[in-house]
């Protein structure tokens, strides 16, 4: 399958987005504990994970301990959204690190459809959160930034079935239907501090 065509995005541009978002993060004071909580939200597909790795690296460079978690690890499969996710995050990261001591969570395994090994997270300076759901109203008395991330339906589809093949394309179409519902009830672009279009330029 090949993706919708993409307009060009030159990586200055792109990394001088994520400079600027790192700088907003370092000049709010820490509300996890001491540690600085960054939410990255948006629909599957629309360039989270992506931008959630060039602001790891520009805080990295900034030689900032960061530490970063992916609720792809953490849901119960594709009705993993809701349910037990949120409370699990809590107690076996955001308390821990809230307290000063390292989280441990336990991460789905998608292909046995359970969950598997244990993932450490060290306490960081900046705990990168990204994933559907991350920016939930919940987590805004913790969080220094939310990032809203989007991207057209169509391309968000073609990239999900480009990584998980035609054969996930009904799991793809309920998931859709189901984060959408969750970030209206949310309001989760709405409560957005930032906004990002699929190719990391800043929105209104």
């Amino acid at each position: 399958m090949s993706l919708p065509a993409e307009p060009y995005t030159g990586g200055a541009e792109r990394n001088d987005v994520a400079a600027r978002i790192a700088s907003q993060v370092l000049g709010r004071a820490p509300r996890l504990g001491l540690v600085r909580l960054v939410c990255i939200d948006g629909p599957a597909g629309s360039g989270k994970t992506s931008f959630a790795a060039r602001l790891a690296d520009r805080l990295d460079s900034d030689a900032v301990r960061i530490a970063a978690v992916h609720l792809d690890d953490l849901y119960e499969g594709w009705s993993g959204l809701d349910g037990t996710l949120w409370p699990r995050l809590t107690a076996q990261v955001l308390e821990p690190l809230r307290s000063g001591r390292p989280g441990r969570f336990q991460r789905y395994d998608w292909v046995a459809g359970a969950f598997a090994d244990w993932v450490d997270v060290p306490v960081p300076e900046v705990l990168v959160l990204e994933g559907c759901g991350a920016a939930r109203r919940v987590a805004a008395p913790d969080a220094v930034l939310t990032v809203w991330v989007e991207a057209p339906a169509e391309l968000r589809l073609a990239r999900g079935l480009q990584r998980d093949g035609e054969a996930m394309r009904d799991e793809w179409v309920a998931w859709s239907a189901h984060e959408a519902a969750h970030f209206d009830l949310e309001r989760t672009r709405a409560r957005a501090d930032v906004r990002l279009d699929a190719y990391g330029r800043m929105t209104a």
